[in-house]
């Protein structure tokens, strides 16, 4: 059957970063990358994309750093201003892809309390005939098993997909080995123009 495409969102469709809320908050550079390195750090932020409540999240922290108490609230108190919007190129091998006629889905690792920000921001989403957030099932790339209830949520739509048929573009190089270790075609996604590229060199016409 005709390829599947599945797409990641941050770092891929949208420009999400701590550093664009920091920069007001935490001017000195190195001051800056010490507290997104050591304090509100990715080792945190994905326990919330797995399911961890925002308010646990931040007691815990901020116990750990009472000086950065105001600042690491902050993280998701402001959370709005670390979504710049959307990443013109991705968006474009996007719709491109679409255009075509391929199928398109989501599979993201998104907090389950941040994510109803962007659904309401974000129309596009909403023509998506399925989207896994990592947050609301209390499951992370590259754990298999969301790739495996991705995969199901699929089967909903197109019966006899197989994992074969499945296209996955993330720009974590290790959720796109995770999804090539469940049988999909995992693309490292480093910039619209080359994971056109692959897609073309796999046979996909758009």
């Amino acid at each position: 059957m005709s390829a599947i495409v599945v797409f990641d969102f941050g770092g891929v469709l949208f420009d999400w970063n701590p550093s664009y809320l920091y920069e007001s908050l935490l001017p000195d550079p190195a001051e800056r990358e010490w507290f997104l390195r050591e304090v509100c750090n990715p080792s945190w932020n994905i326990e919330q994309d797995r399911g961890r409540t925002i308010a646990e999240a931040v007691a815990l922290k901020s116990a750990e750093y009472p000086a950065y108490a105001a600042q690491i609230a902050a993280f998701y108190a402001r959370w709005p201003e670390t979504l710049r919007g959307l990443l013109p190129e991705g968006m474009a091998l996007f719709d491109a892809l679409r255009a075509a006629g391929y199928p398109v889905f989501g599979l993201t690792n998104w907090s389950a309390e941040t994510f109803p920000y962007a659904w309401e921001h974000y129309p596009f989403l909403h023509t998506l005939p399925d989207i896994v957030v990592s947050g609301r099932e209390g499951l992370i790339k590259p754990d298999p098993a969301i790739y495996h209830l991705m995969y199901q949520r699929i089967l909903r739509h197109h019966p006899n997909a197989k994992p074969a048929d499945l296209y996955f573009i993330d720009d974590s190089a290790a959720n796109a080995a995770g999804a090539s270790a469940v049988g999909w075609h995992g693309i490292h996604h480093t910039s619209a123009a080359n994971t056109a590229a692959i897609l073309r060199a796999e046979g996909l016409i758009f």
